[in-house]
């Protein structure tokens, strides 16, 4: 028999599987489940961003595409930043286009992390930035932040992580699974922090056009000095629905973006044609149907919301994204345990918060990118386990 340990990459098989991806493993396994497990918006792609695909598919516009993507889409990208953010980029050097925001977030870290050098993450956050840090032999350092500080990261907590060892600062905001942001004024604090201790920062802004504020998301990269020490990563699928066609972009200095080009061109050579020509059509005439689809979805927050503190959860008021973080501690059950027993008993699918780190224990996360009427069925079906398990002291 082949011991095929022999062959595996040590790092990679010490990663864990995504605990997001479980719960809905889970959920697809049984009937009539509600899943409010996975972020993927129920919207359907706007028609015209579809039409556009089908277009060039018919005229049979199917070829490879230049590895950084196409320079019309890129273009598009550099226009589209520089009219919300007021922030400049080159499209011939300093954008790639990628297969999602992930693929982006992939090439951002291997080109930037040695064996050694340590990552500050900021925690609760998405799954994926620890794991890729560890498979380049790099040590992921959480940051954690609280719900009594608004999941906010400070200036005094971000100096205080800092070593000798310190490369890179991963900065999530809009925060899933939190729905925290970041203001300006705070951006700007932690820029000092940063710029004096010559760090790099991938700020990942894929849930951007999703901040339910008057000011709107503000990127750091807009900062002064923070353009140059800033990879950003962004995407169509949370703004524009768009998660099946695998559509990202990366923005930096160009220096790391030929590294991130480079590594994207031997793993993926470029992202998929079709995708390209409706994102094209989606910056150029998407600006209603994002504005549409956050009314909408901020009519979810706050329903969402308010149903989890009728029920008696305490729950953090998210101002970006499209999650809710309550609290569960409440129960007496640790975040598994409650995700677990709430499918088993109510068919209703949520994410145990240490999915997102261990401070994310004693919490569960919660998309509301779904209907109202699956939200507001969850809620009562939770509200009713959790009067169940009052019921067993």
């Amino acid at each position: 028999m082949i011991n095929y340990d022999r062959f595996i990459n040590k790092s990679l098989a010490d990663v864990k599987p995504s605990g997001i991806r479980r719960f809905f493993a889970i959920a697809e396994e049984m009937d009539n489940v509600i899943s409010l497990g996975v972020g993927e918006p129920d919207f359907k792609t706007p028609w015209h961003i579809r039409q556009n695909g089908i277009d060039y598919l018919e005229q049979g516009r199917t070829r490879y595409t230049a590895n950084a993507g196409m320079i019309e889409l890129r273009r598009e990208i550099s226009n589209f930043y520089a009219r919300k953010y007021l922030i400049k980029y080159n499209p011939d050097n300093e954008i790639l286009v990628t297969v999602g925001g992930s693929e982006g977030i992939d090439m951002a870290l291997r080109a930037i992390i040695t064996p050694g050098d340590e990552v500050l993450v900021v925690e609760p956050s998405f799954v994926c930035y620890k794991p890729i840090t560890e498979v380049c032999g790099g040590t992921a350092v959480p940051l954690v932040t609280t719900e009594e500080n608004s999941f906010k990261l400070t200036a005094e907590e971000l100096e205080n992580a800092i070593t000798d060892k310190t490369k890179v600062l991963v900065l999530p905001f809009p925060n899933n699974p939190t729905g925290a942001i970041m203001t300006e004024s705070e951006l700007k604090a932690i820029a000092k922090v940063i710029i004096n201790n010559d760090l790099f920062v991938i700020s990942d802004e894929i849930y951007s056009e999703l901040t339910y504020t008057p000011e709107g998301h503000c990127s750091i990269a807009s900062i002064n000095g923070m353009q140059e020490r800033t990879v950003v990563i962004n995407g169509f699928s949370k703004t524009y629905s768009m998660t099946g066609w695998r559509l990202g972009y990366a923005l930096g200095p160009a220096p790391i973006i030929k590294q991130m080009t480079k590594l994207h061109q031997f793993a993926i050579m470029s992202a998929p044609t079709n995708s390209q020509y409706a994102a094209i059509d989606a910056l150029k005439f998407g600006d209603g149907d994002i504005l549409k689809m956050k009314e909408d979805y901020d009519m979810r927050r706050r329903f969402t919301v308010d149903g989890f503190r009728k029920i008696g959860l305490e729950c953090f008021e998210p101002l970006g994204a499209f999650y809710a973080f309550p609290c569960i501690k409440s129960t007496g059950l640790r975040s598994e345990e409650f995700a677990e027993r709430l499918i088993k008993s109510k068919r209703v699918a949520v994410v145990p918060g240490d999915a997102f780190g261990d401070c994310g224990e004693g919490y569960i996360r919660v998309s509301y990118c779904y209907s109202i009427e699956n939200i507001k069925e969850a809620i009562r079906l939770i509200g009713e386990f959790i009067e169940e398990l009052k019921n067993e002291d």
